[in-house]
C-alpha cells in the first residue's frame, strides 16, 4: 500500500453519501491549503463460524476489497469533477478502522469523517472511532455534516482558557482567514463552578463581576491571535449557561464549529461523553476537534 504524502488531508470512505459529502468538504480544505487529498477505506473481515457454508476467506477478502475500491473510485471521480487540479491518493486497507485512521493521522494534516456511516464505519459518531481519534490521533479531526458539508457562515470556537482551547483558537483563526469570514469566540460561565471546581461562597457571587472577569480573560487569550490575523473580524461572546447549548445555538448558523479535545471548567471532558456526542449528533455544521500539539496548529 502506498505511503501517505506528508500533511495530506485524509477522509474515511465507506460508501455512504455522508462520506462523499465529507470528501467534498475535505477537498475544498485541501484546495485552499495546497495539500493533497487521501481517500481511505478500511474493511474488517467477518468471523467465519461455519466453514463450508460461506466462501473461503480469500474470496470474502477480495469481495470486500473490490467493493472498497469501487467506493473510493466513485468518490475520487466526484471530487475531481469539482477540483480537477487536486492531487488525490487512495488506500483500501483491511483491519480496524480505529487503528488504521490513527496510523493515517501520523502523517496527515487532518482526518475528516462523515456524520453517518456504513460498513466498517457504522456507528462511527456514536462514540468509538471519533472519540478514539480525538484521544489518540495525531492531527485535527473533523466531523463533516450537511448535504454537501460545506456550510457558509462564520467560524465558531469554544474556549475555556485551557491549552486545548489555545490550539482550537489557532486552528479557528486560520480557518476564518482561509474562508475570508468572521470568527465568533464563545465562552460560557457558571455561578456554581469556576475552572471545574466549586466556587467558594457561590451563593454570594456577583454575576456582573464574573462575566467581566471572563471577558477580560478571553480578550487576553485572543489578543495574540488578533495581532497575527488582523484581517479576521472577531466577535467575543460571554454567556452564562452550558457549553453544549451555547455552541449548538451558534453552530446552527456557522460554517465550522471548533473545540479543543479536552479542557477545564465548562468544557472539561468535552470528548468523553454527553457533550461531544451532543455536538457531533446535533450541530448543524462541521465540527473540528483539535488536540494541543497537533501538527497543523504547531505550524500556525
Amino acid at each position: 500500500m502506498p505511503v501517505a504524502t506528508e500533511r495530506s488531508i485524509v477522509v474515511g470512505i465507506d460508501g455512504s453519501q455522508s462520506a462523499k459529502a465529507a470528501a467534498m468538504w475535505a477537498a475544498r480544505e485541501a484546495s485552499k491549503r495546497g495539500l493533497s487529498l487521501r481517500l481511505v477505506h478500511v474493511f474488517t473481515m467477518p468471523v467465519v463460524t461455519m466453514p463450508g457454508v460461506i466462501p473461503a476467506s480469500g474470496g470474502i477478502r477480495e469481495g470486500f476489497e473490490s467493493r472498497g475500491l469501487e467506493w473510493v473510485s466513485e468518490v475520487r471521480e466526484a471530487v475531481l469533477a469539482r477540483y480537477p487540479e487536486l492531487v488525490i491518493e487512495s488506500a483500501v486497507r483491511q483491519g480496524s478502522p480505529v487503528a488504521a485512521l490513527i496510523q493515517e493521522s501520523v502523517r496527515a494534516s487532518m482526518v475528516v469523517l462523515g456524520s453517518r456511516g456504513l460498513g466498517g464505519f457504522t456507528g462511527m459518531l456514536v462514540g468509538s472511532i471519533a472519540v478514539a481519534l480525538a484521544h489518540h490521533g495525531h492531527c485535527p479531526i473533523v466531523v463533516a455534516r450537511g448535504p454537501e458539508a460545506e456550510g457558509e457562515g462564520p467560524v465558531v470556537v469554544g474556549t475555556d482558557g485551557s491549552t486545548a482551547s489555545d490550539a482550537a483558537l489557532a486552528f479557528a483563526f486560520d480557518e476564518a482567514k482561509l474562508r475570508e469570514t468572521g470568527l465568533t469566540v464563545v465562552r460560557t460561565w457558571s455561578e456554581l463552578l469556576d475552572r471545574g471546581a466549586l466556587r467558594p461562597r457561590f451563593l454570594d457571587v456577583d454575576p456582573v463581576e464574573i462575566e467581566a472577569a471572563e471577558r477580560k480573560a478571553v480578550e487576553e487569550q485572543v489578543a495574540p491571535w488578533r495581532d497575527k490575523y488582523p484581517e479576521v473580524p472577531v466577535e467575543i461572546v460571554i454567556r452564562k449557561g452550558r457549553p453544549v447549548r451555547s455552541l449548538l445555538e451558534f453552530g446552527a448558523a456557522a460554517g465550522l464549529l471548533v473545540v479543543g479535545s479536552r479542557g477545564r471548567g465548562g468544557f472539561e471532558g468535552m470528548l468523553l461523553g454527553s457533550t461531544s456526542q451532543a455536538l457531533i449528533a446535533h450541530c448543524g455544521c462541521p465540527v473540528a476537534v483539535i488536540r494541543p500539539g497537533d501538527p497543523i496548529t504547531r505550524e500556525l
